[in-house]
């Protein structure tokens, strides 16, 4: 068995603007800072190079500790699909994949987010306790990503998000 499993995160949002709009949130730093695993009074560095191969990083301080997350974009179609990597290396060397799609509707957009989430194993683990870990994973995942796509729909609507962290 290995060491190492993977688990689907998916989760589908509706947003009142134009997807250019949304696809533009995921790449333009000055709006990445204010909702995309960080806020703007607890952001310390937000980069991107948002072309294939480009990297992108985000250092977030918070309770005295600074928490990085690192990527690079594998594919990105304006303003369809989004793909890139995500991966915090202070907790583990494991990336994971992040794809991003929206389709346009009658009024604003649909976002489909997909993550595939690396597991790593503990020693001695049974197939139930690879499941447990998979829904574990995937719930405290799925809560992070409701709470910033909470801030990402409130930043597309007014401009600004009313949590400052």
């Amino acid at each position: 068995m290995s060491d190492v499993s993977t688990t689907t995160l998916k989760m589908t949002r509706n947003f009142d603007v134009a997807p250019e709009r949304v696809f533009d949130a995921w790449l333009n730093p000055e709006m990445m800072r204010k909702w995309f695993f960080t806020l703007e009074g607890t952001n310390k560095v937000t980069q991107n190079n948002p072309q294939v191969g480009g990297t992108w990083e985000i250092i977030d301080h918070r309770e005295g500790k600074d928490y990085r997350a690192i990527g690079e974009y594998l594919e990105i179609d304006p303003p369809k699909k989004l793909v890139f990597t995500f991966k915090m290396p202070q907790f583990s060397e494991l990336e994971d994949t992040i794809t991003v799609e929206l389709k346009e509707l009658r009024q604003g957009c649909e976002m489909t987010f997909t993550q595939l989430i690396h597991v790593a194993h503990e020693e001695n683990w049974t197939e139930s306790d690879i499941e447990k870990a998979h829904g574990e994973w995937r719930d405290s995942t799925e809560h992070g990503w409701n709470l910033m796509f909470m801030g990402l729909n409130e930043l597309l609507e007014t401009g600004e998000i009313s949590y400052k962290g």
